[in-house]
């Protein structure tokens, strides 16, 4: 049953309610997406005298990047381009030429936070040839890859990519690859019926001023798209791993690996491949942010949990930045997850000969078996580097996560014994195994 429970829904209300009233937002919608489903909407205030509804459109913003690098992602996946491409590859003639795919993904391709000119977000756009005439050297604000620097302006530049790569406009491409399939038929460039008008609230008075709303044409892939309730949820599935046949999972993991962040060591918030990412209570959430004259929004994902959250208003500012995370509490404070039954499994007989203690040097290490031939080595103690491995048809495993991401165990048999080669790194059945090919040899006279 994905369905919150009563207690739950009246807790969530009581939240949004709040936010509501308080922030002054003239409506508010929200929900929970639990296991791939809509597990509680949530509405505040009137839209044209009604409370909003699921099919309500709201503009997203931002969040418009994240689906516009699902279509770019798919280009990577067939082959039609490389992440570490320049963009001269696909789109020559811009000052940003060699910048990667990747950088503009990322915000890492120090490009500037907006395009030249008016506010972009207030005013018509121009078409891709009027952008790309307008840029100069300037656009370049710090070295490629030196930093974390959000470019709406990188994401202009990604639209006229995926409209030159599949000869279409990139809404198009979005909407045939990702909208569609995934059921979000009410995620437009433009409003339709019934949607919110966007407002400023006046800061010292209760009274609305109406913002503007225009097709801004080259910048629009940096967020000019309008969903609802409804298709975010569904979209907030699809990021926390319901990907149906719209992206395989492997890559939207990969989206969802931090490649960048914006707040120094011990990192609360990054940015992935078109994919906001951010820390909360033990949580690691991918979403996105979205804001345009008028309009807020936010998308958060959990994938180990399998939960989703969103919300939806139409104000320029005031709409707490805690009110998603807020409500993932509420769920989860009221109806905690349960973990997984544990049931047994099977493994072949050569995997568990190699279970148990093993040695780098000195380090204790244990291996496990997992699932379709995987393996985990990790330390016995809890300290020191800690990697998952999956079986390859060659007979060797590759590492999936932490240090050893990439890299190939081996298991090599001899007439002296069984050691396992982890790119070099020897592990034998004792510490520093006489027997074993130890790097440098073993002190003949052993331990002392």
């Amino acid at each position: 049953m994905s369905k919150v429970e009563e207690r739950t829904a009246r807790a969530l209300l009581h939240r949004l309610a709040v936010e509501q009233a308080e922030s002054r937002v003239p409506s508010l919608a929200a929900a929970l997406v639990r296991r791939g489903e809509v597990a509680w909407f949530g509405f505040r205030g009137r839209v044209d005298g009604e409370p909003p509804t699921p099919a309500t459109q709201y503009r997203i913003g931002s969040i418009t990047k994240s689906m516009v690098a699902v279509a770019v992602m798919r280009l990577r996946d067939e082959g039609a381009l490389d992440l570490l491409d320049p963009l001269a590859k696909h789109v020559p003639g811009t000052p940003a030429g060699d910048v990667t795919i990747a950088q503009l993904l990322s915000h890492t391709a120090g490009l500037t936070a907006e395009p030249p000119g008016a506010w972009w977000e207030r005013t018509p756009g121009a078409p891709a040839d009027e952008l790309i005439a307008g840029l100069g050297p300037e656009i370049a604000r710090h070295r490629p890859g030196r930093r974390y620097h959000y470019s709406n302006l990188g994401f202009g530049l990604l639209g006229e990519l995926l409209a030159r790569k599949r000869s279409m406009p990139w809404t198009q491409v979005v909407r045939e690859e990702v909208l569609e399939p995934l059921g979000m038929r009410d995620t437009t460039p433009r409003p339709r019926a019934p949607h919110a008008s966007g407002y400023a609230v006046h800061p010292w008075a209760d009274v609305l001023l109406p913002e503007p709303e225009h097709d801004h044409g080259a910048m629009a892939a940096a967020g000019q798209f309008w969903s609802t309730p409804a298709d975010l949820a569904r979209w907030a599935a699809f990021v926390g791993g319901h990907t149906g046949d719209v992206l395989r999972p492997a890559t939207l993991a990969e989206m969802r690996e931090p490649a960048t962040v914006d707040d120094g060591d011990a990192w609360l918030g990054g940015y992935g491949l078109g994919i906001q990412l951010s820390r909360h209570n033990g949580r690691r959430l991918a979403g996105h942010g979205g804001s345009m004259p008028g309009f807020l929004a936010t998308v958060w994902a959990d994938p180990a949990d399998d939960v989703g959250v969103l919300f939806m208003a139409n104000t320029t500012s005031g709409v707490r930045a805690s009110l998603p995370k807020d409500l993932l509490d509420i769920l989860a404070a009221h109806e905690p997850p349960l973990p997984a039954e544990w049931v047994p499994g099977s493994a072949d007989e050569d995997l568990l000969a190699l279970t148990g203690p093993w040695y780098w040097g000195p380090s204790a290490y244990l291996l496990r078996v997992l699932p379709k031939r995987g393996l985990s080595l990790t330390p016995a103690g809890g300290q020191g580097r800690a990697s998952r491995f999956v079986a390859q048809p060659d007979g060797t495993w590759l590492g999936l996560d932490g240090y050893y991401a990439g890299e190939v165990l081996r298991v090599v048999r001899s007439p002296e014994g069984v050691h396992l080669d982890l790119n070099t790194f020897i592990f034998t059945r004792e510490p520093y195994a006489p027997s074993g090919p130890v790097p440098g040899g073993v002190d003949k006279d052993g331990w002392q």
